[in-house]
Formats: structure tokens, C-alpha cells, sequence
């Protein structure tokens, strides 16, 4: 442990450089017209950096430390090309959407073009949701790392966390967190570079120990085979710094070269810090499948020099920080985007931002034991939400699909979960509930987490695919009885009502065609 004097002047001499440097490129890039986006403005590593700062954060400490601990080297590799490979959804999507949405600067703009105010809104909910969620995992991961690095408690270093990054992210928005990202991931690989070096040079591996079976496939790991690339695919189109992020790329090419670049560099880090789960029984530290693996690099970092750990702890800090200064800037833009239509004061904005952190810091610290189970709440709500809503992406073949589709199948596929959790638990509606939330965890050893990331995504895309067959039967009917014509699959006739929804008339204009007009 750092002396309370060392741990002390590190963090906070830290957080007054990271403060400092953050209000003056807020009064550098001091601009309204990027408060909230700057579209089409960057090159490809300024990308990769960002991206890198959005994907990461400091939970990967011990979310990776503890796959390795269980699940070895095969659920490790697995976790970590889950993480990194999703960068290229935005690759091959992004400049999709930018063509059909080339003024929005997230999903939900071109959710609102493509299927109008109320299925927006419905997407802007969850996609909030998701935010605040990660919100509170960042906050709880950077209060565990600090706690666990000094032994002080971490509730003065959230607090300091959440004030710094609130101040900076006022000034300058969204190119703000642009510039910050680039400088602190830019430092933060560095310091993975020589924290590395130094496991390296210090560690000593205990040669009665077997080897082979952390090395070995596991059932554990052929589920996460399919568990993690659903959750985490699904889950990276609500975070909105990515898309923000997408936006900003100057070409279609350097959007590509930021997230080849950006998914090689978290899957580098993914993999260090996973590695640290296996490192620590075969050093005898700790055994295989242990409570304490979510802990495997603090434990093995105790064992090392004073040195090193004031480096990991800037590298703490510094991580966390560019991750948590993201997800306040998307927050911003999203409420100012989907709630008020980018017309409300930027100060309005943020000051709701400012009230969300409150509720933020509270529940971080009841949860901070368990910063996995947060991510898992997200990435099912995701799995539900999104498969439905990339259908609509093609003109060509699902130009027919509305919002009826999206927003019936998605809040199937969560009421699926509940219903599957009562045929699993025969009957037993508390813990269905509690399959809702993923109390169980990832690594538990039934299937019932299994289950819920199957059924969530297949109901959402049944449910949603059989409301379209209804929806068609009731307007076919319709017209039968009535003599009009039937037009709900006309291509011409939809996309121009879809059009009609963008004419700048208010809201409840908006809320009369999308009820009234839009799908018959």
C-alpha cells in the first residue's frame, strides 16, 4: 500500500492536471457550434484514441481479471475479441447512417428520420438508461481500484472525479472530451507499456503449479462465445460517444483506419489485465475460480515495487476519467438531441447532467462490488432492443418496417426474459424478476443467463416480425371494407409520409402524423 501522503499527492495532483489542461482546451476550442457535435472533422488516430477512451474505462481492471481467473485463457481471448471487433460495427454502419442522416450526430437521429418522434424517444429512453447505467459502473470501478490501491476510502476520489470532469466537459462539450480522450489515452497506452514491462520484470510464477488447465476450453467459455459478441454488439449502439465519435470522422477511410487502429489497442489492454487473472494462481497468490479474481492485479500488484503502484494508480485515474468525461458529453447531446431538438440552452442541458450525477455517486457506491452485473443489465436490454431496429437499416428489402415493429418487439424480447425465467425457475416469479436485472451473473453455473441472451434477441425479432404481419392484415382489411386503396407497401407513398415527419411544425404535429398518418 502507497503511504495516505503518496496515495493523496498522486490522485490529487493528477486531477488538478487533467482540470487544468481540460479548461484550457475548453477555453481553446471555446465554440457553440461543437458544444455538441463536430461532424466530419477528424483524422483516423485522433479516432482511434477516442474510441479507445469510449470502449475502455477503469472496470476492465477487474471485469477481465476475473474472466481470466474463471474461465482461463479461452473465455479470456473470447471476452477480449468481443470487446475489441464491435469497433468495426461502426466502421461498416457508420458511413451507412451518415448517407442517410448526414446532419444527425447519433442513432437516434436517424431513428427519428427513418421512424419517427415516438420511436426515437422510445430508443432515446434506453439509450439514457444505458448511459446512466455506465455511469455508475465507472464511478463504482475508479472508487474499488482506488480503494484497493491505497486501502483509503474511494468516496473523496468520486466526488473529485465527478467535479473535475462536470467543470471541463461546461466549457467545452463534446471537442473538449475530443481533445482530452486523445491526450489521456495517448498516456494511458503508455503507462499500460510500462506497467506491463514491470509484471514482467517482477513477477515470479510458481512452477509446482499446473499450467494446463487455465489453458484449456471450458463450458463457461463456449457460452460467453455467444453471450459476449450479443451483449457487447447490441450493447456499443447505445453508447453514444461512439456514434458521436462516427460522426466526426473527416472520410469513410478514416473512420476505418480509427477503428482498426482503436480495436487492436483494447484488445491489447483486454488482454494485459486479463492475463493478471491467470498470473495470479499461477503464482499462487490465489486460487482458480476465486472470489478474489475480480482482485488478481491488485493482489499481484502488492508484490511489486511503490513505484509501480503509483503508476497504476494515475493509469486508474487517467482511464477512468476519459471514459467518465465521454459519457457526460453524450448524455449532453443526446437529452439536447432527442428531448429538445438542439433549441434548449446549452446550460439547461448540462445542468441536468449535474442533477444525474447526484443519484450517479449514490448508487455507485452501494454497487461497487459488483461492476459486471451493471454492464450485464445494459448489454440485455440492448440484445432486446437493437437487432430489430438494424433491420430497418435496409431500404431495399425492410423499407416496410415502422415503429410498430420496433417498439413491440423490443419490449417483447425483455418480457420474454420474465417468461422464460418462469418456465426455468417452474414458476418461481421472484427469481424470473431477478433474471430481469441478471442477478445471477456471467459466470454462473446453470444456463439461465445463457437463456435470457438467447430468448431476448429471437423474441424481439419474432414478436417484432409478427406485429408487421398484423399491422398488414389490419390495414389490408381496412381497406377491403372500406374500398381504399391499399397502400401500406408502397415504397414511394411511405418514404414520402416518412419525409413529411421532418417539416419543422412542433411536437404535436410530430406525435398527430406518427399516430394518424404515418402507417396506413
Amino acid at each position: 500500500m502507497l503511504s495516505s501522503e503518496a496515495a493523496n499527492a498522486i490522485t490529487y495532483v493528477t486531477y488538478a492536471l487533467l482540470l487544468v489542461s481540460g479548461l484550457g482546451l475548453g477555453y481553446y476550442c471555446l465554440d457553440n457550434k461543437t458544444f455538441l457535435s463536430d461532424n466530419k472533422s477528424q483524422k483516423g488516430f485522433p479516432l482511434a484514441m477516442n474510441f479507445v477512451a469510449s470502449a475502455t474505462g477503469c472496470g476492465v481492471i477487474t471485469t477481465f481479471s476475473q474472466i481470466g481467473n474463471i474461465a482461463g485463457l479461452h473465455g479470456l481471448i473470447i471476452y477480449c475479441l468481443s470487446c475489441c471487433l464491435p469497433m468495426f460495427l461502426f466502421a461498416f454502419l457508420g458511413p451507412i447512417i451518415r448517407q442517410k442522416c448526414p446532419n444527425g450526430f447519433v442513432l437516434t437521429s436517424w431513428t427519428f428520420q427513418r421512424f419517427g418522434l415516438i420511436t426515437q424517444l422510445y430508443l432515446s429512453l434506453f439509450t439514457l438508461l444505458t448511459l446512466f447505467l455506465y455511469m455508475i459502473a465507472e464511478l463504482s470501478a475508479i472508487y474499488w481500484a482506488f480503494n484497493s490501491l491505497t486501502g483509503y476510502d474511494g468516496l473523496p476520489v468520486v466526488i473529485v472525479q465527478c467535479v473535475v470532469t462536470t467543470l471541463y466537459t461546461s466549457v467545452g462539450g463534446f471537442k473538449v472530451s475530443f481533445l482530452t480522450d486523445n491526450i489521456q489515452a495517448s498516456f494511458v497506452c503508455v503507462l499500460v507499456v510500462v506497467g506491463a514491462c514491470a509484471f514482467g520484470a517482477y513477477i515470479e510464477l510458481d512452477p509446482s503449479i499446473p499450467k494446463a488447465p487455465l489453458l484449456e476450453a471450458n463450458i463457461l467459455s463456449w457460452k460467453l462465445l455467444y453471450i459476449l459478441p450479443v451483449a457487447i454488439f447490441t450493447n456499443d449502439c447505445f453508447v453514444s460517444g461512439f456514434w458521436l465519435r462516427t460522426f466526426a470522422s473527416k472520410t469513410d477511410k478514416d473512420l476505418l483506419i480509427g477503428c482498426s487502429l482503436a480495436s487492436f489497442i483494447i484488445f491489447v489492454i483486454c488482454f494485459l489485465f486479463g492475463w493478471t487473472g491467470i498470473l495470479g494462481v499461477w503464482t499462487g497468490e490465489l486460487e482458480r475460480n476465486s472470489e478474489l479474481g475480480s482482485s488478481s492485479f491488485f493482489i499481484l500488484l502488492s508484490t511489486m515495487p511503490k513505484w509501480i503502484v503509483g503508476l497504476m494508480l494515475i493509469f486508474s485515474i487517467c482511464i477512468s476519467t476519459c471514459a467518465f468525461d465521454t459519457l457526460q458529453s453524450s448524455t449532453v447531446s443526446q437529452i439536447s438531441n432527442d428531448i429538445f431538438k438542439n433549441k434548449l440552452k446549452i446550460l439547461y442541458v448540462r445542468s441536468f447532467v449535474v442533477v444525474l450525477i447526484v443519484p450517479c455517486c449514490v448508487i455507485a457506491l452501494k454497487v461497487a462490488d459488483d461492476i459486471l452485473q451493471i454492464y450485464l443489465i445494459a448489454d440485455l436490454v440492448s440484445a432486446s432492443i437493437i437487432p430489430m431496429i438494424m433491420f430497418g437499416l435496409s431500404n431495399r428489402y425492410f423499407w416496410f418496417l415502422t415503429g410498430w415493429e420496433i417498439c413491440i418487439g423490443g419490449l417483447s424480447g425483455l418480457f420474454s426474459v420474465f417468461i422464460f425465467g418462469l418456465v426455468y425457475y417452474d414458476g418461481n416469479a421472484e427469481l424470473a424478476g431477478k433474471l430481469l436485472i441478471v442477478s445471477g451473473g456471467m459466470y454462473i453455473d446453470d444456463w439461465s443467463t445463457f437463456g435470457a441472451f438467447v430468448v431476448a434477441p429471437v423474441a424481439s425479432l419474432v414478436v417484432g416480425f409478427f406485429t408487421l404481419g398484423v399491422r398488414l392484415l389490419i390495414s389490408w382489411t381496412y381497406c377491403r371494407v372500406t374500398g381504399k386503396e391499399f397502400t401500406a407497401l408502397d415504397k414511394e407513398r411511405i418514404i414520402s409520409k416518412i419525409q413529411g415527419l421532418l417539416a419543422p411544425n412542433g411536437y404535436f404535429w410530430y406525435l398527430k402524423r406518427f399516430l394518424f398518418v404515418q402507417y396506413f
